[in-house]
């Protein structure tokens, strides 16, 4: 058995015609693309492995409560958003209690992964200690990118770091990060507790004016693994709309489209 940890607890600033939680859109539009049925949360709910599951709320989080009623969920409140690794924080509770010893990671915003993905993904931590899940685009766009070592992970590298290699070092980074993860409980909840000492301090806007945030990001718990001589390792999606994820409302319209195409 494994559990799984959703997070959809963002506002989704890039969906600005939409003012709810972006996991609650349709993908089954009716008026607009904004609503009718089947929103995105509960086709990811119901295509996880079976076992435990927590969603990570803030942003209209009664309105994600109510959407997800008829399943038997863990709600995990993000107080400030701080990041996925804040996000993983604020669920250190739910993911203590467990007594599965593996964790699925997904964001609420990437409705077309397949069931037989997240269960492969689950099953390479037989040889691992972290498992991503990776894809190969056609254009890299502002994804992270894998620096691979064989089959292992070194680090995961954001854009606007490889954006300033070299054309030839870029082209060689072929790789991108899906933000899907499994992992095994106990090295998770060691590296948490790593990955709290470290935050990121950044300023952003909040409620128009400028304050520091502490940040964490998952990414870097791949960096610690690997400095410690874990195995991370990475397993491919199918193809790049697998794990495309809805952030404006091309890629919804998208995702509706491939999903009364193929369900």
């Amino acid at each position: 058995m494994t559990a799984s940890v959703i997070m959809a607890a963002g506002r989704g600033s890039r969906m600005k015609e939409f003012k709810g939680n972006k996991t609650l859109l349709p993908l089954k539009p009716n008026a607009s693309p904004f609503e009718g049925n089947h929103p995105i949360l509960l086709h990811i709910l119901d295509h996880l492995p079976p076992g435990p599951k927590a969603v990570v709320v803030n942003h209209e989080k009664q309105a994600v409560i109510d959407a997800t009623k008829d399943f038997e969920l863990t709600y995990c409140l993000q107080p400030e958003l701080n990041g996925t690794g804040g996000a993983l924080l604020a669920a250190r509770t739910f993911l203590e209690k467990q007594i599965c010893d593996r964790f699925i990671i997904t964001m609420g915003d990437v409705p077309l992964v397949k069931r037989q993905t997240y269960v492969d993904l689950a099953r390479k931590l037989d040889e691992n200690q972290m498992i991503v899940l990776g894809f190969c685009p056609a254009d890299k766009k502002e994804y992270g990118v894998l620096e691979t070592e064989g089959r292992k992970i070194k680090r995961i590298i954001e854009s606007k770091y490889w954006k300033k290699f070299p054309i030839e070092k870029q082209s060689n980074l072929k790789i991108c990060n899906s933000g899907i993860y499994a992992v095994r409980k106990d090295d998770l909840l060691t590296y948490l507790t790593v990955l709290e000492k470290k935050p990121h301090l950044v300023h952003k806007q909040v409620d128009d004016r400028i304050r520091e945030i502490k940040e964490y990001f998952i990414t870097d718990l791949i960096e610690y693994m690997y400095a410690d001589g874990l195995s991370v390792g990475y397993t491919l999606a199918e193809d790049e709309m697998e794990v495309m994820g809805v952030d404006d409302i091309t890629a919804l319209q998208k995702a509706q489209k491939i999903f009364q195409e193929n369900y």
